[in-house]
């Protein structure tokens, strides 16, 4: 069983492909589009030399179903896609929130709508990865903005997801994901992995959702002797559906507190010359890469700004965003769509800061003088 480790020049996507390896991913069903297909061929390549399994399946639908399924039988898994095929993955995404599945979901965003520009980079989905998928649920989505960060976040994700019991999503983006630079993959015993919690209790007294003090359920394996009822109506603790306003208020209740109860664990940031700005900058993903540049043409005109890389986007880092509105002038906030995340920024800062989007429709990277200058203007 073969795990790479060492310095490796490689593309984002590759390297997602080996943080999977690194996280103990064992399965991958998906189906080739572009700009993520790479992450399969990898894993298409790769799975077999560590005792795991691909499998191309006939639509983007059947793979996130199949990633479910396989994680109930025991084994790690992961899908990824890009813009059309997210969308398809919705409604099984959904059954995953419910059935409160560890898995990861892998997204190499393009501009779209529709077929948009396939080979070319846009940030658009932010908010369907929140909102996708109907009903009222909470959802884990990091971002990273280089190959490095592609392989060491989909280690983070894969942790998470097994933690906190539910997909967790890798929201890249086609510059990332295309992009080649050296990655640096630790020895397998250098890493730290978390794995679900099984069940202390024997398989007679075992309750396949009955939350621990964390509100997140230990989880019991098909096949291991445990009795367990696995459905996407509104169940009980036994997992019977139960079709009362008062089963599904407590079982809402607990699937969205497992993570806002738990955001102090899950929320990630990253920051810079935060302590005297007066303009900070709010980024994720690739447009953070070309902000922190920005930041500091800004700094050496003698502007005072910051530099505020969100590393997990959902869930959202609110506090963070509140505390710095009553310090500061203004939030800029470049993004590669029309405002999403500028959204989130506007209203966690209430009007204590102002916000300033600084938008790019896609099929291209923002240039760093069109973020200095939104940087002067709200500096004034």
């Amino acid at each position: 069983m073969r795990q790479l480790a060492g310095e490796f020049f490689m593309n984002g996507d590759i390297a997602c492909a080996e943080g999977a390896i690194s996280a103990g991913c064992r399965f991958f069903a998906g189906y080739p589009i572009t700009p993520a297909t790479e992450i399969a061929e990898r894993m298409a390549e790769r799975l077999p030399e560590v005792g795991g399994l691909f499998i191309q399946m006939e639509d983007e639908l059947a793979s996130m179903n199949a990633i479910l399924g396989a994680s109930w039988g025991g084994v790690k898994s992961m899908t990824a896609t890009s813009g059309p095929g997210f969308s398809l993955m919705m409604e099984n995404f959904g059954l995953g929130i419910m059935l409160e599945t560890p898995c990861v979901l892998a997204n190499v965003q393009r501009a779209g709508p529709s077929t948009g520009l396939p080979t070319l980079v846009a940030q658009g989905d932010m908010m369907q990865a929140r909102w996708g998928a109907h009903g009222c649920y909470s959802v884990i989505a990091l971002s990273p903005g280089s190959p490095q960060e592609m392989y060491d976040y989909t280690i983070k994700a894969f942790n998470l997801s097994e933690k906190y019991r539910l997909p967790v999503l890798l929201m890249a983006d086609a510059a990332v994901g295309h992009m080649s630079e050296k990655v640096v993959i630790p020895p397998p015993d250098d890493i730290k992995l978390f794995s679900r919690r099984k069940p202390t209790v024997p398989p007679e007294k075992y309750l396949p959702y009955q939350p621990g003090a964390d509100l997140v359920p230990p989880m019991a394996i098909a096949g291991e002797g445990y009795r367990f009822h696995v459905t996407g109506l509104t169940h009980d603790e036994r997992g019977y559906p139960v079709m009362t306003a008062e089963a599904q208020d407590k079982l809402i209740r607990r699937l969205v507190g497992k993570i806002e109860q738990n955001q102090d664990d899950i929320i990630e940031i990253e920051s810079d010359w935060l302590d005297d700005a007066e303009v900070v900058v709010c980024a994720y993903g690739i447009s953070a890469r070309i902000a922190k540049f920005a930041v500091e043409r800004a700094r050496e005109e003698g502007i005072k700004a910051g530099m505020l890389k969100l590393v997990t986007v959902w869930p959202f880092p609110e506090q963070t965003i509140r505390q710095l509105a009553k310090k500061i002038k203004a939030f800029v906030v470049p993004e590669i769509n029309c405002g999403q995340i500028s959204l989130e920024v506007e209203r966690c800062a209430g009007g204590a800061a102002a916000t300033v989007l600084v938008p790019h429709m896609g099929g291209g990277v923002h240039r760093p003088e069109t973020i200095v200058e939104a940087i002067r203007k709200a500096a004034r």
